[in-house]
């Protein structure tokens, strides 16, 4: 996905008309394209179909969980590059967990201030589609096994591509552009995630245990810096 097609196409998925209707409004206003839909399969179907950028997921559906939309968009090829910003009435912490650790980029929670909403919106975008760091072509980090192209956006380990979600794909960029030197927990919060307010630093340890596990045999160059955060080793690396 780039920042030239369909950069500005949402799909908002509510089974409550005035949440739709409300949230329509305000991201037309602010000059998006709206789709919308009312349901899980309704809502996996117009992603696979119009590939949208983004799409606002409300988490109580009438025929399948907001997580399993989710899981399931994350898991086809074709949509686990798609923003995602989980609309939801849930306060528990393990339930904004949970929507982390399958991959969400955000959240917010019901009442929210439409305002808010279109500017987690933009944060998104910019994050998962016009904001990853390019150098020139073929512009590359390598360190050990591990190759991360910032212009295609592909990191490979032992020359097998890993899939990545866009969060951990910067997450993961932003530890190997500094490597060798330890990221705050709260610094990488106001890099990676710009900071939304709700989120929480467990939200970076969950997304590094994810990150360590998908790089296999390259996630021990992740280490963990006891009571502060973490470091991407640079032994093996050239940029």
């Amino acid at each position: 996905m780039t920042a030239t097609t369909l950069s500005d196409r949402i799909l908002v998925v509510d089974d409550e008309p005035e949440i739709i209707a409300l949230v329509a409004y305000h991201l037309a206003k602010a000059g998006y394209r709206v789709m919308t839909a009312s349901s899980g399969q309704d809502a996996l179907d117009a992603a696979l179909r119009e590939r949208p950028s983004l799409v606002v997921l409300d988490l109580m559906l009438p025929d399948m969980p907001g997580f399993d939309v989710l899981e399931r968009l994350r898991a086809e090829e074709s949509t686990r590059d798609i923003g995602v910003l989980m609309l939801t009435a849930h306060r528990e912490e393990p339930d904004r967990i949970r929507g982390f650790e399958l991959g969400a980029d955000d959240y917010l929670t019901k009442p929210f201030s439409p305002a808010e909403l279109v500017l987690r919106v933009g944060a998104i975008l910019r994050r998962t589609i016009g904001n990853v760091p390019t150098a020139g072509s073929g512009d590359a980090i390598v360190i050990g096994s591990l190759r991360i192209d910032r212009e295609a956006m592909i990191v490979e380990v032992d020359g097998a591509p890993v899939d990545l979600t866009p969060t951990e794909f910067r997450l993961l960029l932003t530890l190997a552009e500094r490597r060798g030197r330890v990221q705050a927990r709260g610094h990488l919060l106001e890099t990676v995630w710009e900071a939304a307010p709700d989120i929480q630093t467990r939200t970076v340890d969950m997304h590094v245990q994810r990150l360590r596990t998908k790089l296999g045999s390259a996630g021990d160059l992740i280490e963990t810096v006891r009571g502060f955060g973490y470091r991407l080793r640079a032994s093996g690396g050239r940029a």
